[in-house]
């Protein structure tokens, strides 16, 4: 009895070959790209030996829009920082920072808020629809302040956030 030859198909994807997963790289892959030269275009502006740098015209920048405060800019805003962190919340809806990291939530993207305290930490949840949660806390210098906080959180939950 003679066999029939079987075709086997090589097994791919990342187990066998990282290079299978899109976006992944060989780091020698991106010291090649950082090495090429790139030609000047059309778009390069060249400043005569004469003519000082300043001279040069430089892009308009937009500036930063001002955060919108309430429907008349006076609406009620908490903000509560610490020494790495802090937590505001206003018309626009929760912002969390913690070192150099930021979450923005807007109101239409929260489900639910709540907060609990600690001692003198204050600890701000934002619950999306998507039955996620996002904690984030500060630590308040004293009791006074955090009682403080606290009361600036009911009033601008109560003027921004639906039930």
């Amino acid at each position: 009895m003679e066999s029939q030859s079987q075709k086997v198909t090589p097994v791919t994807g990342a187990g066998f070959d990282p290079a299978y997963v899109p976006g992944l790289t060989s780091p020698g892959a991106e010291a090649a790209a950082e090495d090429t030269v790139t030609e000047p275009d059309e778009t390069t502006e060249e400043v005569t030996p004469g003519e000082p740098e300043d001279a040069k015209p430089q892009p308009e920048l937009e500036p930063e829009p001002e955060p919108v405060r309430g429907v008349d800019g006076d609406g009620p805003v908490m903000e509560a920082k610490d020494r790495r962190g802090s937590i505001t919340v206003d018309a626009t809806g929760v912002r969390f920072t913690l070192d150099d990291q930021e979450a923005d939530f807007t109101w239409d993207e929260i489900s639910a808020v709540e907060y609990g305290t600690s001692r003198k930490r204050l600890t701000v949840t934002v619950h999306t629809p998507n039955s996620r949660w996002f904690p984030n806390d500060v630590e308040a210098p004293d009791k006074s302040r955090l009682k403080e906080w606290t009361e600036q959180l009911d009033k601008a939950l109560d003027a921004y956030f639906e039930d």
